[in-house]
């Protein structure tokens, strides 16, 4: 939403009661608000620790639903729940080290004990958690690519893994490869210089949907 000058104006010359009864009130509608401005205003916590207990609730929330789930779909619709808690750390914390890192943690947890539900699965019921894999796994390589390079070296082993649970997974793979993902980019760590473009490319042709 954007706002006229003279109605920043008029906001900014309120008293100072005024505005604080404002504040409090928008507040109260705005839970994200509220998180983000505890986070930086009163957690004594640091990213870091955030991040940490994260990692732990991610990986056992994955391994948990993975086991409930009774099907690939199933699976994916309780893995949105997870990547839902992701995206709030991110929005409390502004971690985006933590936004790379934490996804992947949870896409290789994931794959790593779905196993049993893609060999029941048929072609067709793979088709729609694999494509959530595969955007997944762009929009995480598309998040690196914007990082410093110093930075890119620390998420090659989780690449790594991730490459291997994709490779291995015949469906999953095929998906992948059809939809332009090599897995082997992941293993070897060799990401196409111009995956931004690459993955606009793919887009634009009516792939990843």
């Amino acid at each position: 939403m954007k706002f006229s000058k003279e109605f920043k104006e008029a906001v900014l010359h309120l008293s100072e009661s005024e505005k604080d009864k404002l504040l409090i009130r928008l507040l109260k509608k705005d839970e994200n608000l509220v998180n983000r401005l505890y986070f930086e205003l009163i957690d004594d916590q640091t990213v870091d620790d955030h991040r940490l207990k994260m990692e732990s609730r991610v990986e056992v929330r994955a391994e948990e639903i993975t086991r409930f789930a009774k099907s690939l779909n199933h699976l994916k619709m309780l893995t949105r729940y997870l990547s839902g808690e992701i995206s709030e750390h991110v929005r409390i914390t502004k971690d985006k080290f933590g936004e790379v890192s934490l996804n992947l943690l949870m896409l290789n947890t994931l794959i790593k004990n779905s196993k049993k539900l893609f060999k029941k699965s048929t072609q067709i019921q793979a088709r729609k958690f694999s494509l959530y894999v595969i955007v997944r796994t762009y929009r995480t390589l598309l998040l690196i690519d914007k990082m410093h390079e110093d930075l890119h070296m620390e998420f090659e082993d989780d690449l790594h893994e991730l490459g291997n649970f994709i490779a291995n997974e015949p469906k999953l793979n095929y998906f992948a490869l059809e939809n332009g993902l090599d897995a082997s980019w992941l293993i070897s760590n060799e990401i196409p210089e111009d995956i931004a473009q690459y993955h606009k490319d793919l887009k634009a042709q009516g792939f990843l949907k």
